[in-house]
């Protein structure tokens, strides 16, 4: 019984699930909030940048930084999911870190922008989607005002970004294994998250049951 659950987990890899969201969503709170509530069933796909870490980021936990060149190697040679640039900085998901997280048979949480998106599609990965929105533009002027961290021509680019992506989101709305969240009140959106993954948390808890 023993070999077998163990077969059975050794053979079942969960579905990544891929977060996608303009500055100022909430997404990163609500990814926080699930991680926290289920830390043995999801793991974070830490993302390459070629940004400088911010005051309290930690390498390998927050981002694994890396040099341009080293990051336009690794994209030649195939390492990497997806990648983009934002504000003259390279940001990417390498192949490495999600084969990272899902050997620990966690579900793999990816957080990237509709650029990612966009080439995640074009891969065999076959993740769930969840698009978190804001209520409004409006409403997420206001939460990136609130900040207080970006001058006001970073937050106009943020704005401008924001309104293309929802965009997007609105156009991905009926595609399959796609879901669209609108953060409103957080706990309403986060029970909503819970719930889209509910059918992954459960399949993922039996299995470590029957491994035991």
């Amino acid at each position: 019984m023993l070999r077998r659950g163990l077969t059975i987990m050794a053979e079942y890899i969960p579905r990544p699930c891929v977060f996608c969201g303009p500055s100022g969503s909430g997404k990163s709170t609500l990814i926080k909030q699930l991680m926290d509530e289920h830390k043995d069933t999801f793991g974070f796909s830490v993302s390459h940048t070629t940004r400088n870490p911010r005051p309290g980021e930690q390498d390998g936990v927050h981002y694994h930084y890396t040099t341009r060149e080293k990051m336009e190697l690794a994209i030649s040679n195939g390492e990497f999911l997806e990648h983009a640039q934002f504000s003259g900085n390279m940001y990417g998901t390498s192949k490495r870190a999600v084969q990272d997280v899902l050997a620990t048979k966690r579900i793999c949480i990816l957080d990237i922008d509709v650029q990612g998106v966009k080439s995640i599609k074009k891969t065999d990965l076959k993740p769930i989607y969840i698009f978190v929105k804001p209520p409004s533009i409006e409403v997420l002027e206001e939460r990136l005002r609130g900040r207080k961290t970006d001058s006001e021509e970073a937050i106009q680019k943020r704005l401008a970004t924001a309104i293309k992506e929802l965009e997007y989101i609105d156009e991905e709305t009926s595609a399959n294994a796609t879901f669209v969240v609108v953060n409103d009140d957080r706990e309403v959106a986060y029970e909503k998250i819970k719930g889209i993954l509910s059918t992954d948390i459960v399949k993922l808890r039996d299995i470590r049951f029957k491994a035991k």
